[in-house]
């Protein structure tokens, strides 16, 4: 059975390829801004946006697929919440150094989802959290900090890599680790399993 998944995320390819999966990698064109309004306006719950998010992005890939059988699509998405106000990626550095002030001494929350698509058909979702605090750095620390991650820090939300120099950002950390990265992995490699798509 084909597998594809929904993103441009290098990282979530990366987390696949070294599970040793076989797959596809299809972009989906979603205006995630528009959905986030939209159901922010209607007071949806954190949870219920990147559940919404990843399904949209699998849902438009399947549609290329309509009639035909056996193909199995992965949406993905990630969610940053804290004091009840949620972020986006930032849209150049000076958002980035405002973003990180903000989560500065901080705990926030990373809600990372995940549905799969048999067909034009979701057969399956998985939501986690995981809760991460900012260290109070000092300034002198953050601008180091942006002169050496320079433009990777906009290809992430809450403008960090748990994976590189983002880890130094952080004194306490709780939950998955693949939650943190975008995608709660072993819950999926647990449903691929159960439907035959990788061995038992």
């Amino acid at each position: 059975m084909p597998l594809i998944l929904a993103s441009s995320s290098s990282v979530r390819a990366q987390m696949l390829r070294q599970a040793g999966l076989d797959f596809a990698i299809e972009t989906a064109a979603v205006d995630e801004a528009e959905i986030k309004l939209s159901l922010q306006a209607e007071g949806v719950a954190v949870e219920r946006v990147a559940e919404a998010l990843a399904e949209a992005k699998a849902s438009r890939v399947a549609t290329r697929y309509a009639g035909q059988a056996g193909i199995a699509v992965i949406g993905a998405d990630q969610m940053l919440e804290i004091d009840g106000d949620w972020l986006d990626k930032p849209r150049d550095h000076a958002e980035a150094r405002r973003h990180l002030l903000l989560l500065r001494g901080k705990s926030h929350r990373l809600v990372s989802s995940v549905v799969l698509m048999l067909g034009n058909e979701r057969v399956w979702h998985y939501t986690a959290s995981a809760y991460l605090r900012m260290r109070p750095f000092s300034d002198t620390f953050l601008d180091h900090y942006l002169t050496a991650t320079a433009d990777d820090v906009l290809h992430a939300v809450g403008c960090y890599q748990l994976e590189g120099r983002g880890l130094q950002l952080f004194d306490r950390i709780d939950g998955d680790f693949f939650t943190i990265l975008g995608l709660p992995l072993l819950p999926l490699l647990g449903q691929l399993r159960q439907i035959g798509l990788i061995e038992e």
